[in-house]
């Protein structure tokens, strides 16, 4: 990713340091000391002391150059980078650095450093908006008697979600006729076998296949599966968020459609993607990297105003693709996203929830409480229950396994399509 470059002109604060002022207590102590008892070796004790708060000053300067540049503009949870501060115009004075990271930030080398150009070696733990963090400029004299410090503040990155790993891929009964890498029910010049069927004139004599051919006493040719492509069209649902903070919801949401993004487009199919939160947000199927970097950004985005009375079927048919395959991202948590999933099916769309809820109501003391929690937790199991009665599937991820686990039982086998 492109470096991000920041310079600026920071005006300095300066004073007297810590080492200055024990050094002034020292020498006017032991001058009074010496005035008081009429000793002069307490003043010859203060002398050193006296003399090194007299020395010639280097000129001060009232601003220095500071320079940030950021590795990164972009990076990944966990993804190593760093951030490079070069000062100029510090005159005779010794630099030294103090870094403060943010909460989300950790640094993975020394926080303090010396010299006129610092490299900070960083990692963003959690996804969104991050500022990195803050640094301390001090200036010091070679006594160490005066200090300039001046604080100047790091980049903002932006941090996309971890993608989950995902290897495998649910494919559809029925596909695009687009050239991709999925084999089809029909016919074409793909590499998974299909079938023997009997030689017509101006097939590829290259497959015909002779065991068959002695077999039947005529030219037999074999036959395989089409390469096709799909549309998958991911919806995460931002509309709750619980949890401890970096497994919440909303983070596992994002990880699992960002893992879920990149292996279909590994795989060149169309991925479209749905925020939905108070409003409604969508990127419309697109292959290719560049569409990848495009959800990521999307999922960075700040969630517009709610618009009551909003539902999914609304959507213009550039965010919902007829045939698409639906994979929703969500705790179930919000109705009215669970009446969409339901309009969805009925209308035809091949409809599949990951669900990312680990989180339950805190226990709290009494009968009553306990009596709460198993109705919430029983109003959960007949939602779940109620989806897949009508034919969409869900399963549940825990955030730390790979997304092949959970769904395994549908990638092992065509998913059909239709009502």
């Amino acid at each position: 990713m492109p470096a991000s470059v920041q310079d600026r002109q920071t005006a300095l604060s300066w004073s007297y340091s810590g080492h200055a002022r024990r050094l002034l207590t020292f020498a006017l102590a032991g001058l009074v000391i010496a005035v008081v008892t009429q000793r002069p070796e307490f003043a010859a004790a203060a002398a050193p002391a006296v003399l090194l708060l007299a020395a010639r000053r280097p000129a001060r300067p009232d601003k220095i150059g500071v320079s940030v540049r950021a590795s990164a503009l972009r990076v990944t949870e966990d993804e190593q980078a760093s951030v490079e501060i070069v000062l100029s115009g510090t005159g005779e004075f010794s630099a030294s650095v103090l870094a403060r990271p943010a909460e989300t930030v950790r640094l993975s080398g020394q926080r303090g450093l010396a010299g006129a150009a610092v490299t900070l070696p960083f990692r963003v733990t959690r996804w969104g908006q991050r500022q990195i963090g803050t640094v301390e400029v001090v200036l010091r004299d070679r006594w160490r008697l005066l200090e300039g410090r001046v604080t100047v503040p790091l980049p903002v990155i932006a941090c996309y979600p971890g993608p989950a790993p995902q290897e495998s891929r649910i494919v559809l009964s029925r596909l695009l006729n687009w050239l991709g890498e999925h084999p089809a029910r029909a016919e074409g010049s793909g590499m998974e076998f299909l079938g023997v069927r009997e030689f017509v004139p101006g097939d590829w004599q290259r497959r015909i296949n002779w065991p068959a051919t002695t077999r039947r006493g005529s030219l037999q040719l074999n036959t395989y599966a089409a390469e096709r492509t799909q549309s998958v069209v991911l919806i995460a649902d931002v509309t709750t968020d619980v949890g401890e903070a970096g497994a919440s919801s909303v983070d596992l949401v994002m990880r699992a459609a960002a893992g879920t993004a990149r292996s279909y487009l590994r795989a060149r199919d169309r991925v479209g993607f749905i925020s939905y939160s108070g409003s409604l947000s969508w990127l419309a199927p697109g292959s290719g990297t560049r569409q990848y970097f495009r959800i990521v950004n999307a999922m960075l985005a700040p969630p517009g105003l709610a618009t009551p009375g909003l539902v999914l079927d609304r959507l213009p048919r550039a965010a919902l693709p007829p045939g698409a395959l639906i994979m929703v991202f969500s705790p179930l948590l919000n109705r009215r996203l669970i009446e969409a999933l339901r309009d969805l099916r009925e209308r035809g769309f091949a409809v599949l929830i990951i669900d990312v809820l680990n989180a339950e109501p805190p226990p709290g003391s009494g009968s009553l409480a306990g009596m709460a929690r198993r109705i919430w937790r029983m109003e959960q199991q007949a939602i779940r229950f109620s989806l897949r009665e009508i034919g969409i599937p869900v399963v549940h991820w825990d955030g730390r396994q790979p997304l092949d686990e959970p769904l395994a039982p549908y990638t092992r086998r065509v998913m059909v399509t239709g009502r």
